[in-house]
């Protein structure tokens, strides 16, 4: 069994995804985005995934990230609400 290094954080859409990502690099936080309708539309194959993206961030940093995903979630809400 493998372990890895990395935990998923969120995922979405390209969008919402780019604005989780800024607000993790101003905390200082390097995320690994996974975009696998990428991967397979560059690899010749169809996707259904288009535009879906997830974001990765070490294990050292997980605690940080996941309260920083929290707070961005949070204000995506209430923006939408209004």
């Amino acid at each position: 069994m493998s372990t890895s290094e990395y935990t998923k954080v969120y995922s979405g859409n390209f969008i919402l995804v780019t604005r989780v990502k800024d607000e993790l690099e101003a905390k200082g936080i390097i995320p690994i985005i996974k975009d696998e309708g990428e991967s397979q539309r560059l690899a010749g194959y169809g996707s259904l995934n288009q535009g879906f993206q997830e974001v990765f961030v070490h294990n050292d940093e997980l605690n940080n990230a996941l309260a920083i995903v929290e707070q961005v979630k949070s204000e995506m809400e209430s923006t939408s609400s209004e």
